[in-house]
Order: C-alpha cells, then structure tokens, then sequence
C-alpha cells in the first residue's frame, strides 16, 4: 500500500526593488523592518535565499501561497478527459482568484512577475527588503529561491553509443536485432505479457520530462502522438519545450540524449521498450543534463495536466496523457508535490526515480521528488538481481516516508539515443520507466484501472517480488532497500480485473481489399471516454475495452470516414469489427496569400496539415497551389517568411469536396500571448520640444508621465529611458547595450520595455533624448523622441526615432525618421514585466526605412 498523501503545499517567486517611498506615500506600511523580520516571518524564507540576498543582491525566488485548490471533484470524474478538465479548471480558477491580491501588490511595485497555477506560485526576482516583505504577508505560506536539478552524473557518463542496437539479451538477440527483449524487459516479465495477454501497450499515452527526445527515432517514430501516419507531424499538444532550447518551438529535440533513452524504455519497438504499442509524448523540463530548472519543470508539470500549442496556449487537458516519467531529482523541489497531487486527482500515474546518491549500504539517500511521499519512486538493480551500488535508500531525508515505492531493472540499460543511435546506462532514470511502462501494459490490459492511482499502486505492490534486507528499516515485504520488491507486471496484471472486451479487426480499401495502414481506430462510450490506437503495416488494430456500449470512427488520409455505432461489449468479450474504407477522388487546392495591409506576400510557406503532402511557397504574386488533395477537411496553415513584422500565422480548415477549392488568406496581425497585436501605422512625427538630461553611452533618466500609461494591464506613472534606445517601466536598467531577441527572462533579462530601437547607441554632442505631449486631456500623446544618435560600434550614419503613448486608446507608435542600418543590429518590440511575453517587431533584420510606424495594440487585461 502507498503512504496517505501529505497536505498540498503552495510556492512562488518575484522580483523588485526594495519598498519605496512610493508605497509608503500610498500608505502601506511594511510588516517588519526590512532589517529585523520577526521570527515567524523569517520561518518563512527559505535559507539559501536569505544568505543569496543578506549583501544586497537580488535573487530570483518563489512565493508560496498558503491557500489551495480543492481538487476532490476532480478525482469524482469517471473519464480520463473529464478528470484532467476539471483539475485544471479548479486550479485555474482558483490561482486566478488566490493570487490576485499578491499580483496587484507587485504591479504597483512595478515588480515583474510569472504566476503558475498548477502549484499556486509566484516567480519573482528581489532584494532582502522586498523578501522580508513578502515574507509578512498573511496569504504568503513561503519564499523558497529557484533552483535547479540535474540529470544524474552516472547516468550521462556511463556512454556506449552505437549506431546498431547494443545488447544485453544474449547472442541472438544481437543477431536478429529484431523483437528479442532486453534484459530489462524479461526481468520484469514484460515479454510474458505480450505472450500471454497480446498486450502492448495499445490505446495508452504515456509522457516524459526529461530533456526532451529525438521524436524521429526508427523505434520511437511510430508511436509519437504527433505522428500523422502520412510522413507528417503535428507537434502542437505532443511536445513542449519551455527551457526554449530547442532550435525551433515547435520541432522536438533532446540536446542531452537522456529523455530519448527514457522515452525507448518506455515504449520503443524492436525489443527495447515494455509498452511498445503505447504512444508518447513529451515536455522538455530540463535544458541540459546539468540543468533542470525550478520555472522549466513548473511550465512542463503544467503542460503535462493541460497540453497546450508550441507558444504555451489554448490548453487542452482532455489531451493530458494517461502517464508521465520523471527521471530527474536532487535537492528540495518543495512545490513539486503539489504538481503529483493535481496529476494524481486527474487521474495521471507518475513515476519519479528515487535518486543516485546511494553508496550501497547508507540509508535516507533517496532524493526529492522520488523521495517525497505522494511520488511513486523507484529504486535500480542490476541483472544479477543485486541492488545497484547507486540506488537511493530510505527512509526518506525529506519527509521520512519508506522509500523507494519499488525497484526496477537500471544497471546497464540499453535503449534508444539521438541520432537515431542507441545507448546503454545505468541510474534509477533507467529504472523508473520501466515502472511507466509497466503501468501502460497493465491499464491497457485492465482499462477499468485507468485514472485509478491508488488501485494501481496497491497492484503494482501486490504484484512485486520480494527481497528481504531490512538494514534501513522495514520489513521482507516492504523495506527502505527495496521497496515492495521487483517489478513484476505479469504478477500484477494476473491480479488485475480482467473485464476487458478485446476488439480487434483490419481495415482496408473497400475496392481492392488491400489492407490499409496508419487508419485512426477510436472508440468512445457513453460517458466519454476515448480510446485510440492506429492499424498496423497489414492493416489490423487490436484494443482492450472496459465493458459498455461503443462508437468506433475509423479515418485516414484518402478515404472517408467510417464508423460503428451502438456497439455493446461484455466482459472478457472477444469482438471483431472491421471496416472497408472507400477511396476519395482529389482535386487542386489554390489561392492568393496576402500581408496584413493587403498586399500579395511572397514566400510564405503554406502547409495542408493532415496531409502527407510537402509544404508550398507562394510565388512573387503571392499565389500557391497543391495539384492533388484527397477529399476531405485539413488545416490550412501558413506563415509569413522572416523577417515576420507584423504578419501572422493562418490557421483555418480547408474543406476539399468534389471540385477544385480556391482558398484566398490575409495573414492576421501577429499577436503575443497576452493578446497585444502590431500593425503598419500612418506616419505622424511628433517633435521633441522638453529636453531631458541624459547623453553618452550606457546611461539612462526618469521621465514623469503625463496620464498614466499602461504596459500588459499595468498602469505607470513614470519610466526610464535610456541611451540604448529603451522606455523601461521597471528599472533604469543601465548596461544593456547588448540587446536580444524578445521575450528574454533570467535575473539580467531586460522586462517591462518598449524598445523603438534597442541597439548600442550613444548621445554625444550631436544628439539628445527630448519629449514632447499633444492633445487635450483624454486624448494625449506623450513621446520620448531620441535625435540624431550614434552607434557605438561605428556604424555609419545616426538614428531618430521615437515611441508615442495614446492616452485615449492605449497604444504605443514606434516612429523613425532615419535608421542607418535599417535596424539591422536592433531589437524593436514590446515585453512585459516577467520576461515570458513579448511582441518582437524585428531582431537584427534591416527591415526600417524612413517613414516606418508601427503601431502596438495592448489587449492585455
């Protein structure tokens, strides 16, 4: 049996000055001295971060909120789709209403932020003063500095890449290369369930934090959500890189190799993996092997719940997986518990490795989060049956509850490696999907088991085999060593509900009989719940199913879509359901792309996703065309060619029927995720007429607003300007002559700025920094105009532009007179106060000429 869950806990973090005057002239007066706090409210800060703090500087840290989301409704779902929903609306909503005091203090402070709702915390950068507090704050639980974790260093040093699949099953196994199973999957008995129970893993997703993985991989490939079975991929909801790593967005990639070996352990063909018909997909909470951060694994852990696109929008918790991996550890993840309590209540298994600081014989060496009590966590041993020299033991340093949960085959590891390569390690990374694996053969086995943490943890224990060394505590059955012994999912299984109906059946062409490969078989019951899998290279599918009434759809790419309808299942029912699929005839999809201001838009790439076919460019007029699309709809989706400016991404569903489709598109204004948008403005210089006292390089001056100007929602009534070209409403930010591509975080990341022209730049004699206000009160405009400046690294020529400020409407105009380099070494956008949002114009692209506006709309609220 699993330990009761502890009481949720709550963290988060912020940045900013020490408490002004300002507030103090508003009449909020401190809890403490900012020198002497009293002592329950110095409980509240986390040592690391007092000592980072105690000379002045700033650090970036966490602030923990005492109240809690109550997620019992959400376990009350019967669906996996409707239990993953309801938490995330819970924890949404309820962050939204908990956190909203504590964000309207840090506004006012001009404090940027980033606010989580999975963990109901807060990330902020500060100094000792404003950490004191915050510290005093009645609705503070918390103030806990980031940190970051790593993957472990046995792990990533232990490396035998090769390009042929290495081996420890045997000479036969390196014979055949073929579906031989590993050492691993043989002690677990994981080829035993595909004997004796034809199961795979079908109709079960599964996912990984780790540091991402080479979704391409030959034995990985086939089985990633995103894959659309036609040489095509949807990344969106599939993969997810928050460390912003990854070359681009939206292709998955693993820099580290790690998360790739997991992922192959997991559910990798030929032998590799233990659930190898499961699906998969992935976060990538850790940017390096040495680096795992705090905010990263926040971001993941709340993508995991609710998938969302590649900029981190428009979640969709009904694509939450059934189950989630995390190899990584170390150290106190002290809001990370919080993150498994909302995963446990939408009904996600996670599996955490226990860690490996173990020496063999020392005890309470496992690690957080695999050592904290709501994980499941898991221990390593080798194939001699002996536990690994390395495999951390309890009880746990954290919270002192038994640990590990269980312990799993993790010395000498074999699996996939990016490059399409194969390596083999060793750690209780390696353990631990086996373990995730495991739990995909059993709920596919025994769907009415899916979403039920609890039962499944009390079978996966019943099911262990024992190992009797109770040097750290426990007993033969269940001790600090070991856990509840050695993974054995046959056992388990065998002990499992067998009340599944098993639908099997192939799928082909209706004319010719040929069997069809890569057809989307999903079935959904009267509650809900769905359950997928795709047909094989001879066009059959086989599905386990809790027993109920069913709807089966069956599609592909060139033939319509085929269902079943009221069809009911009985227990332990064996049921063939077939379906011939007819082929549709195709036709020519052709249009015109336009910009934004109408005009046509050359090289714009334009993709029909749902298709195997290749991507177009427009032409010089803009125009593209496909010459053979199968009936049926898709997603039309196109996007401009860099430079981007103001021209958005298309995406609109393209419904190809019995005749050639023309679909004409007018890119949309590109937007940022708080929902400011920019488009081309009609030129209109305002004159600087009130000088202001700043000149030469790397300096910076208050100016005093004359309305209060809003930047993402929050109002400010003055700003700094600098010489580099930059309106900062946080700080003077003086240094930061090397500018950078938007959004940019981190405790030296330029936030809460409009940059007209952010570049190296100089005011000498030639040159000055003036405003200027128009208008009568209620329909102003303030601007801050820079003349004639120069550039530091001796470009040619001088820069004057200027940003303007619209009372009555809220929007920033960015205006240039002259541009010697067209911008070719500048940064002009937008950014808010955390660094995490941003409308970026133009980085380092000669994309402005004389006469150029651009205007900013702010919707954020």
């Amino acid at each position: 049996m699993h330990l009761p869950r502890p009481p949720r806990r709550r963290s988060a973090t912020w940045a900013a000055a020490a408490f002004t005057a300002t507030a103090l002239a508003a009449g909020v007066m401190p809890a403490a001295a900012a020198d002497t706090p009293s002592p329950a409210v110095s409980a509240k800060i986390d040592s690391s971060l007092r000592s980072a703090v105690a000379k002045g500087g700033d650090a970036t840290f966490f602030i923990v909120l005492k109240d809690k989301a109550d997620l019992s409704g959400a376990e009350k779902q019967r669906t996996h789709a409707k239990k993953a929903t309801t938490a995330y609306k819970e924890l949404r909503a309820h962050a939204d209403d908990s956190q909203a005091p504590l964000r309207s203090f840090l506004d006012k402070r001009k404090v940027g932020h980033k606010d989580y709702w999975i963990a109901n915390t807060i990330q902020v950068t500060g100094d000792r003063a404003l950490v004191d507090e915050l510290a005093g704050r009645s609705d503070v639980a918390s103030i806990v500095k980031k940190r970051t974790f790593k993957l472990d260093d046995i792990e990533t040093s232990r490396k035998n890449v090769t390009t042929s699949r290495p081996t420890s099953a045997g000479p036969d196994a390196a014979a055949d290369g073929g579906d031989t199973p590993e050492w691993g999957i043989t002690d677990i008995k994981a080829d035993q369930v595909w004997d004796q129970y034809d199961d795979r893993g079908e109709g079960i997703v599964v996912a990984s934090v780790d540091s991402g993985v080479q979704y391409d991989h030959p034995d990985l490939v086939a089985n990633y959500r995103g894959n659309n079975g036609d040489g095509t991929f949807t990344n969106d909801y599939n993969f997810y890189d928050p460390t912003g790593t990854c070359a681009t967005s939206t292709t998955p990639c693993d820099n580290a190799g790690h998360g790739t070996h997991t992922m192959g352990t997991m559910v990798a063909k030929n032998g590799l993996g233990v659930a190898p018909n499961a699906k998969w997909i992935a976060a990538k909470g850790c940017a390096t092997d040495q680096l795992c951060a705090d905010d990263d694994l926040l971001a993941a852990g709340q993508w995991i719940l609710a998938p969302t696109d590649h900029n981190g929008q428009n979640p969709r918790p009904d694509l939450a997986p059934n189950i989630v991996n995390n190899s990584w550890g170390g150290g106190d993840t002290a809001f990370y518990q919080d993150i498994v309590e909302a995963w446990n209540s939408a009904g996600i298994f996670e599996a955490f490795a226990a860690g490996n600081d173990g020496d063999g014989s020392t005890c309470s060496t496992t690690a957080a989060p695999g050592a904290q009590a709501p994980t499941y966590g898991v221990g390593a041993y080798d194939a001699n049956g002996r536990i690994a020299s390395f495999s951390g033991f309890g009880p746990s340093p954290v919270d002192g509850s038994a640990k590990p949960n269980i312990a799993a085959p993790g010395v000498d590891v074999p699996s996939t490696w990016p490059g399409s390569q194969y390596n083999t390690i060793s750690g209780t990374s390696m353990a631990t999907p086996h373990v995730a694996g495991a739990v995909a053969l059993l709920w596919s086995a025994a769907p009415s088991l899916i979403g039920k943490i609890d039962e499944t943890r009390e079978i996966l224990d019943e099911g262990a085999r024992d190992v009797d060394d109770t040097h750290c505590g426990g007993t033969a059955g269940r001790n600090n060593v070991w856990g509840e012994g050695k993974l054995d999912i046959l056992a388990s299984i065998d002990k499992a509900p067998h009340t599944a109906a098993t639908v099997t059946g192939k799928v082909t062409d209706k004319a010719t009989g040929a069997a069809l490969n890569n057809i989307t078989v999903k079935a959904t019951d009267a509650a809900g719940s769905v359950r997928t899998v795709t047909t094989t290279a001879d066009g059959t599918y086989r599905l386990p199913l809790a027993p109920g009434t069913y709807t089966f759809a069956f599609s592909g790419y060139g033939y319509a879509n085929g269902s079943a309808t009221g069809v009911t299942l009985a227990a332990q029912q064996s049921f063939t359901q077939d379906a011939a699929l007819a082929a549709v005839a195709s036709h020519k999809v052709s249009g015109t792309v336009l910009d934004v201001t109408g005009k046509a838009l050359p090289g714009a790439k334009v993709e029909l996703n749902g298709t195997p076919l290749d991507a177009v460019t427009t032409d010089a007029q803009g125009k593209y065309a496909f010459a053979k699309v199968s009936e049926g709809s898709y997603t039309l989706t196109v996007k401009p060619a860099a430079p981007v400016l103001c021209n958005g991404v298309h995406n609109d569903t393209a419904t190809v029927g019995s005749a050639d489709l023309t679909k004409n598109v007018q890119l949309p204004h590109r937007t940022d995720n708080s929902g400011n948008s920019c488009a081309p403005a009609t030129y209109s210089w305002i004159a600087g007429s009130k000088k202001v006292a700043l000149s030469g390089d790397e300096d910076s001056a208050p100016v005093a607003l004359p309305f209060p100007v809003k930047l993402y929602g929050v109002p400010y009534s003055s700003a700094s300007v600098t010489t580099d070209g930059l309106v900062n409403f946080l700080s003077s930010r003086v240094g930061d002559y090397g500018n950078t591509a938007l959004p940019t975080t981190g405790v030296n990341g330029v936030k809460g700025i409009v940059a007209p022209l952010w570049d190296d730049l100089i005011l000498d004699k030639k040159s000055s920094v003036q405003t200027a206000t128009t208008g009568t009160k209620g329909s102003r405009r303030f601007a801050v105009v820079w003349n004639n400046a120069a550039y530091a690294n001796g470009t040619s020529g001088r820069a004057t532009f200027e940003a303007v400020f619209d009372e009555a409407t809220g929007a920033v105009t960015l205006q240039y007179q002259s541009v010697a380099d067209k911008g070719a070494g500048a940064t002009v956008g937008i950014a808010n106060q955390s660094g995490t949002d941003a409308l970026q114009y133009s980085y380092n692209q000669p994309v402005i000429g004389a006469g150029t506006a651009v205007r900013f709309t702010q919707g954020a609220k």
